[in-house]
């Protein structure tokens, strides 16, 4: 089936690692020309040169996310290098740990919000005049299943989450009449350097439990009793992103894709 991503501009943030770099690959291999933001420069200069072995152009800025100087510095620099034109943003960028409600400072609540959610409006701020004027354009938003089902911990990581899908379903409606859409994927969990690396979820989810990493994550997944009883892979939720961002997915606006094993078990 033809995708009609061939030649489209799509800015992925937190593109350097996990989701986002599966995300990027996918979207080369549909014929996309790319432009990728993250604090990650060695990773993202890898990813870059990767993209352009399968044939995409791949465009790159250096960015501190959680700021609003480094939002628009670097989407302004991939505007920049595409003559002022983007056609699908995804919004990916994020981090967690695991911590309790009474282990969380006011500081540490508005770290979280401010990569987890305030980078999504900020992109969104600066790439919807683009799209706007352009009459077309799809953002996806990377949320989580723990924003539809909340777990104790990390409560900081679900908030952020639910309010990044308010703002996708606010967003989804006012943009219709401009011919954007605006949906979101809610992953569950997926074995990517969020989990894996130093001081990441399975690092914090051990010293939460008392159990080694791997003990701990397989005990995490026995209670959110996952009917697939695994993790997902980064590419799993990237093939989910490509079809959304994709012209096979002309009608779909204001949805939530859970890409989560099964995780979420409303109805809605």
């Amino acid at each position: 089936m033809d995708t009609g991503l061939k030649r489209k501009v799509v800015l992925i943030t937190g593109a350097a690692k996990g989701i986002g770099r599966s995300t990027a690959l996918a979207f080369a291999r549909e014929g996309a020309d790319l432009g990728l933001i993250d604090i990650d420069e060695s990773n993202l200069s890898t990813l870059a040169s990767e993209a352009s072995e399968l044939g995409a152009r791949a465009e790159y800025a250096v960015a501190d996310l959680s700021t609003d100087d480094g939002v628009s510095g670097g989407v302004e620099k991939i505007l920049q290098a595409y003559a002022g034109r983007i056609d699908v943003l995804v919004n990916n960028v994020g981090a967690g740990k695991i911590r309790t409600f009474d282990q969380l400072s006011d500081t540490e609540w508005d770290m979280t919000l401010q990569l987890n959610f305030m980078s999504y409006v900020r992109a969104c701020r600066n790439v919807l005049p683009v799209m706007r004027a352009q009459g077309r354009g799809v953002i996806i938003n990377n949320a989580s299943d723990l924003a539809r089902q909340p777990e104790p911990v990390p409560i900081d990581y679900s908030a952020s989450k639910a309010a990044v899908l308010a703002l996708t379903k606010g967003l989804a409606r006012s943009e219709a009449a401009n011919n954007i859409r605006i949906n979101a994927v809610a992953p569950g969990p997926i074995w990517t350097p969020f989990w894996t690396e130093k001081g990441g979820f399975a690092d914090t989810m051990a010293e939460f439990h008392k159990m080694p990493p791997k003990e701990a994550v397989e005990h995490e997944l026995s209670l959110r009793q996952l009917p697939l009883k695994r993790l997902g892979t980064p590419e799993e939720v990237a093939n989910v992103i490509v079809f959304l961002s994709s012209d096979l997915a002309s009608y779909v606006t204001s949805s939530v894709w859970g890409v989560d094993g099964g995780s979420i078990r409303s109805l809605i």
